[in-house]
C-alpha cells in the first residue's frame, strides 16, 4: 500500500493548499474564454504551470509548439495591477489588472 497517496473528498482543500491554484470562480472565467476560443478554432490546447508564486493558465495554438499566451496569478504581487498577468511565449507581459475579469476582457485576443 501507498502511503503518500491521499484521499480528498467533494475537492476540499486546507486553506494552506488553496492559496496556491486559481479559485473556482477564476478558473470558471478562463475555461470560458477558451471554450470560445477553441470553438473559433484560434486556441487547440492548453497546460497548466502551477508554483509557490505563481499559476499559469498556457493557452497552445498547436501542441508542438510552446504555449502562445500564458494567463497567470501571481501569490505575492510587489503592485496590485501584477496580480493577473497574460504574458507571450518569450515571457514578455502583455496586459495585467488586479481583476482577471477585466483583464480578460479587455484584450482583442483577434489582434494579439
Amino acid at each position: 500500500m501507498n502511503r503518500n497517496l491521499k484521499l480528498v473528498i467533494n475537492n476540499v482543500y486546507s486553506d494552506k493548499n488553496y492559496k496556491y491554484f486559481f479559485e473556482k470562480n477564476e478558473l470558471k472565467i478562463i475555461l470560458d474564454l477558451y471554450a470560445k476560443m477553441v470553438s473559433e478554432g484560434s486556441w487547440k490546447d492548453y497546460g497548466l504551470n502551477i508554483s509557490s508564486k505563481q499559476v499559469g493558465f498556457c493557452v497552445f495554438k498547436n501542441a508542438t509548439e510552446s504555449a502562445t499566451y500564458k494567463i497567470c496569478k501571481n501569490f505575492r504581487p510587489f503592485n496590485k495591477n501584477l496580480k493577473y498577468l497574460i504574458t507571450d511565449s518569450k515571457g514578455k507581459v502583455l496586459k495585467n489588472s488586479s481583476e482577471l475579469k477585466v483583464l480578460l476582457k479587455s484584450i482583442n485576443w483577434k489582434k494579439l
